[in-house]
């Protein structure tokens, strides 16, 4: 089993990078959420730059955030620089697009969009869709040295519903998912070995990372402390934004239990007082996944982080993970908080301990 961080890409996240290969991660994933991050790119250049051996990967890149030919340029230039280290993660996009206030983008529109990258990595052709037209588009000068074609990029989608799973499978590309609990983590796996199955691939060759986040409590340490909520409350509040959001655009209520419906409701009644009323995707969004907002402190519970993140102690984080692994995940990655930078300290032992397992 591999080990990975998410990276919220900064213009100094290289030196937690730098640390995690130190303490023996695999990967570091780098966010591509423009009005959230820094550049995605820029942040794994300069990783590139102060490691040796860490995967550096898109965790995952939205592709309508540029058009192919120059995610292509990206991915070969960081593979000039960090040889056989660069890896394609993407995705239709959540964060990234619902900060501009769209859905995720169409399914066919990003197979036709890594066709083109994968098409222009390995010398070829392509055609790319740019101003209502297809001009076609290809490395006019891959012998002078400012590229790297030569190693191969692997591809992982990040698929959550069935189509994109089919598609992870047709294209025999690495999974991406989000788990906040074993039990979703093993629902969702299972899902995604069905899909691999049905496409008549291998079983073994199915590689699955999981991210999260979460919290490794001290003795005796509250669910709900400064601590627990910095670590993981931004993972228990992006459960109520996905909902709230989603059910203010479609009219329709998720079937929750009572406790849960509860804070939702509550939820509603706070992003309804978010300005301007024809966005309240900006408001709703500000720290998603990195921090929690003062307005949203008192709906992020210690049941709903207990429920909804890898909080606990040492040991039953250890033994929920190691479940994960057996189970057939290939990886296991944890996102740091920028500014909580210890949190890659305290994962690291549990994430090997769960790896030697």
């Amino acid at each position: 089993m591999d080990i990975g961080l998410g990276v919220p890409s900064g213009g100094d996240s290289w030196k937690i990078v730098e640390r995690a290969e130190e303490l023996g991660f695999d990967y570091a994933w780098f966010y591509d959420t423009q009005q959230l991050c820094g550049d995605v790119f820029m942040a794994m250049a300069a990783a590139a730059m102060r490691t040796k051996k860490i995967k550096l990967a898109t965790g995952v890149l939205i592709p309508s955030n540029r058009i192919a030919p120059v995610t292509a340029n990206a991915f070969a230039t960081l593979n000039a620089m960090a040889p056989g280290r660069a890896h394609f993660g993407v995705g239709t996009g959540f964060t990234g697009r619902r900060t501009m206030g769209y859905g995720a983008m169409k399914m066919d529109d990003m197979e036709e969009y890594i066709d083109a990258v994968y098409g222009m990595l390995s010398g070829g052709i392509v055609e790319v869709p740019f101003e209502g037209k297809h001009p076609k588009a290809n490395f006019l000068n891959p012998d002078l040295g400012l590229i790297n074609l030569d190693e191969a990029v692997p591809l992982h989608i990040s698929a959550f519903g069935p189509r994109s799973r089919a598609l992870t499978a047709k294209l025999k590309a690495a999974w991406i998912d989000i788990v906040f609990t074993e039990h979703t983590g093993l629902r969702d796996l299972q899902r995604m070995q069905a899909s691999w199955d049905e496409a008549g691939n291998i079983p073994e060759d199915l590689y699955a990372t999981m991210l999260t986040l979460g919290c490794i409590l001290e003795p005796g340490e509250a669910y709900d402390s400064d601590r627990a909520i910095a670590h993981a409350g931004p993972g228990a509040a992006i459960f109520m934004h996905a909902i709230v959001e989603q059910e203010a655009k479609t009219g329709e209520k998720v079937n929750l239990p009572d406790w849960q419906r509860d804070l939702v409701d509550r939820y509603h009644q706070l992003y309804q007082s978010y300005e301007p009323a024809d966005a309240r995707y900006l408001s709703l969004h500000r720290g998603h996944m990195m921090f929690v907002r003062d307005d949203e402190r008192p709906l992020v519970t210690a049941d709903l982080i207990k429920e909804k993140t890898f909080t606990g102690s040492r040991d039953d984080i250890i033994e929920r993970m190691t479940n994960l692994k057996n189970a057939g995940y290939s990886q296991i990655a944890v996102q740091y908080n920028p500014g909580r930078e210890d949190m890659v300290e305290e994962w690291a032992p549990i994430l090997n301990a769960v790896k030697t397992a």
